[in-house]
């Protein structure tokens, strides 16, 4: 009988929890936490052209970092920077490019690279060379242009998957908008 009663309880008790009953009023808010992506808007696309400094065998080109990236951590967050190569298409048009830099390039004369540096407040493009350089072709100096992503050090752990080299898949994963 005991065990009878018990199967009765138990079984009133599952009836009872799946029954689909009125929803109940809404919980308490959490605590307002970081966003997950909080900083991957810090995108955006320079056009430049460099200056040659002869004492030093460089071109260089500094810009200063938007006003909307003033939440910037230098000593955290990291800084990509990919250039535009536009090649030709099989179809007969053309296709973009992105590389992220550092990049060499392996000419006649020499090598040069395309490197980088940055402050909270700005950042310095160079082409740097091991010859010189004051006759570099203008495809290298004129016109280029270059995505610049800002990315919180915690995004880099969060999506350990993702080749953050790789500008396409870093645009698709976080679904990036460039200004």
């Amino acid at each position: 009988m005991k065990k009878l009663l018990s199967l009765i309880l138990i079984a009133s008790t599952i009836i009872a929890c799946s029954s689909d009953g009125e929803v109940g009023p809404p919980g308490p808010p959490g605590q307002d936490g970081v966003d997950g992506l909080d900083g991957l808007g810090y995108t955006y696309e320079r056009t430049i052209d460099f200056e040659y400094l002869a004492d030093v065998n460089y071109y260089s080109q500094v810009f200063d970092i938007p006003d909307e990236v003033a939440t910037f951590e230098p000593e955290s967050d990291a800084v990509l920077i990919y250039r535009l190569e536009i090649l030709d298409a099989e179809d007969g048009g053309t296709i973009d490019s992105w590389s992220q830099i550092p990049q060499n390039f392996f000419l006649n004369q020499g090598t040069i690279q395309y490197v980088f540096n940055y402050t909270v407040s700005d950042i310095e493009i160079i082409i740097d060379g091991n010859f010189d350089l004051s006759g570099l072709s203008s495809q290298f100096t004129e016109n280029q242009t270059f995505r610049i992503v800002v990315v919180p050090s915690a995004t880099f752990e969060a999506n350990a998957d993702v080749d953050f080299s790789n500008f396409e898949q870093v645009q698709k994963r976080f679904d990036l908008d460039f200004k």
